[in-house]
């Protein structure tokens, strides 16, 4: 069993030029690269220059690639090549790596059949032994006449050569539904190099679906998991590379990529590894992914004139101060389950957020099974570690940062962590029967960039025990807003990513308002929405606004009888319903830069977030928002 993971990336999977490259892929802790021809040629230096470059960096070359349209050409062209080939292996030599990538032949000169493909392979090797140099034969899924990695083994076995054998990317095998079971039968010695990518399953050209929206494992929905398993099994124990062709990760942050890229790859390998116990894996140590229970407390930071209008909004959401920090200026605040802090500290970090994005939620505490195990997972897979100074007696509780710099603590009930708030506060006597009638958080709303909606969809998915609910298109006047649910299996755990494309949306104006401040609003949830309705509006809640044309159209669209109608209207509550069950929501006015609140009460097991209503909440905030 190998003691570490061969991990590896390809150059053309991230953002950059060579250098930068380099320095996001080695910081992000890969062992080797790929690389790509291009970043070779447009780098001004001597291919000396670039081994040096790499081995400074801590890292290995793996893999020289591509070789393009080598097998099956006809006489006229098949010497030009060989030559071809002979020239890189000399490049390689110089550059210092031993196995380059050939891939299955596309041109329309090229002929087909196994045999002639495995003899031009048998020489190949030959050339390539002279050279020291080992060949791997990689089947396109839009190969001309390979497009299967079950041929491009076969031309692999009959040519028979030992410095010739398979490359396995995971992309061109799903990609085109096959089934990665008949890997097992291929011997590990003759698998060179595994490559590994993801995709969203849209139905589109394989070459365009291939070069524009590959992702990380994990952020898309192709098997991965299985067609690695299928790898594992042959006991293969050589590099692990990322190949990814994205735009939207050429784009982005070359060490965010990377960052990823690590991430999904160590995660991915813990996956396989407790799916197949009896394989001997290489994979970082780290516990399963977390089993959480939902939402322990959410921190807002603000100075202390702010705070009064903060406090007056939440005792008029039915919520009642319940404590005092026993050595912060810290205010717990309660209703049913909920636990709401608000921070005028005038130093640490809730204060540094507090300048940076105004009054704003700057730390979420989410109850799971194993504290110290949690943050010991997220920080195998890559998360950045919190901690602040404490006094004496005070709790010492595990945290990472999250989305926009945020901080996540992390509250369980095996240690003193289950009795923070006797611990950590001085604790108000709460009135019997407060409330309006709110027992818990439904879910938290997380506004981004749209760029950044596959990093944190994999932070959640790989930490915790959540699966992703397919992505939806949210309607603003001002453009497209993506939104993606991320859950755990009973639904206590519900955090939504929101990802603003154009920043004249009510996301977009929220990150560019709040310099990027992440939980743009929360839902809580209610057993009776109309018992509530009624007792906030008794506080003076002014619900938002909706169109009368909407309830028109809802009693049209739903068949609902009138009663139920005017129910809703007088509440302003909107509704939504699917075969599961239904969901009523009512929202509060804006809060500061574009916060909000939700009541929601779900009946039965409807398991969506009211999207269809989206258009029609943004338009009436928008109408109410100065």
């Amino acid at each position: 069993m190998a003691t570490s993971m061969k991990s590896c990336i390809a150059t053309v999977s991230i953002a950059g030029d060579f250098r930068e490259k380099l320095a996001a892929i080695a910081r992000a802790g890969f062992a080797g690269i790929e690389i790509f021809e291009q970043d070779f040629i447009a780098f001004d230096g001597r291919p000396e220059d670039v081994a040096r470059m790499v081995k400074d960096h801590g890292l290995e070359i793996m893999l020289f690639q591509p070789f393009r349209d080598f097998e099956g050409m006809p006489d006229t062209m098949r010497q030009r090549a060989f030559d071809r080939a002979e020239r890189k292996f000399d490049l390689m030599n110089q550059l210092g790596v031993d196995l380059m990538l050939v891939c299955s032949n596309v041109s329309p000169h090229s002929l087909g059949g196994i045999d002639r493909a495995a003899d031009d392979f048998a020489q190949l090797g030959e050339y390539a032994a002279a050279k020291d140099i080992r060949v791997g034969y990689e089947a396109l899924a839009w190969g001309r006449h390979i497009s299967d990695h079950r041929d491009a083994w076969e031309v692999v076995r009959r040519a028979d050569h030992a410095h010739i054998g398979i490359i396995l990317d995971s992309f061109h095998t799903l990609g085109r539904g096959l089934d990665p079971q008949s890997i097992r039968a291929i011997p590990r010695d003759k698998i060179f190099f595994v490559q590994l990518a993801d995709a969203p399953l849209i139905e589109m050209d394989l070459l365009y679906w291939s070069r524009h929206f590959r992702n990380m494992p994990g952020e898309g929905d192709l098997p991965v998991q299985a067609f690695m398993q299928a790898v594992a099994a042959t006991g293969y124990d050589g590099p692990l590379s990322l190949e990814i062709f994205n735009d939207q990760f050429r784009g982005g942050s070359p060490w965010t990529i990377a960052q990823d890229g690590y991430r999904s790859l160590v995660c991915l390998m813990d996956d396989v590894r407790r799916a197949e116990p009896d394989i001997a894996l290489y994979a970082p140590s780290m516990p399963p992914r977390i089993v959480s229970s939902g939402i322990e407390f959410i921190e807002f930071t603000t100075d202390t004139d702010a705070a009064e209008t903060l406090e007056q909004l939440l005792a008029v959401l039915g919520f009642t101060k319940a404590g005092q920090h026993v050595s912060k200026q810290v205010q717990l605040w309660r209703q049913g389950d909920i636990n709401i802090l608000i921070n005028t500290e005038e130093n640490g970090f809730a204060h540094s957020a507090y300048l940076m994005h105004g009054t704003s939620v700057c730390d979420i505490g989410i109850r799971v099974e194993d504290a110290t195990a949690t943050a010991t997972r997220a920080g195998v897979l890559g998360a950045e570690l919190f901690s602040q100074p404490s006094i004496p007696g005070e709790l010492d509780i595990p945290a990472i940062k999250g989305v926009g710099g945020g901080v996540i603590h992390f509250i369980d009930d095996k240690s003193d962590l289950a009795r923070l708030w006797e611990i950590d506060f001085v604790q108000d006597n709460q009135p019997a029967n407060s409330g309006v009638g709110l027992v818990t958080i439904d879910h938290i709303a997380q506004t981004m960039k749209y760029e950044e909606m596959l990093t944190w969809a994999l932070f959640y998915t790989s930490i915790f025990d959540t699966r992703k609910v397919p992505m939806v298109d949210v309607v603003d006047p001002a453009g497209l807003v993506r939104s993606r649910a991320i859950q755990n299996t009973d639904g206590s755990l519900r955090i939504t990513l929101n990802g603003a494309e154009s920043q004249d949306t009510l996301a977009g104006r929220f990150i560019s308002e709040t310099f990027g401040s992440s939980v743009q609003h929360i839902a809580f949830a209610s057993d009776d929405i109309f018992a509530t309705a009624a007792a906030l509006r008794q506080n003076g809640f002014e619900a938002l606004t909706i169109s009368l044309n909407y309830y028109d159209d809802l009693g049209a669209r739903f068949g609902l009888d009138d009663a139920l109608l005017d129910k809703l209207k007088a509440a302003q509550i909107l509704y939504d319903c699917d075969e599961a069950g239904e969901y009523f929501h009512v929202y509060g006015q804006m809060l500061g830069a574009g916060m909000f609140f939700e009541i929601v009460q779900r009946t039965k097991a409807y398991d969506g977030y009211g999207a269809a209503n989206a258009p029609f909440r943004i338009s009436a905030q928008k109408r109410n928002w100065a």
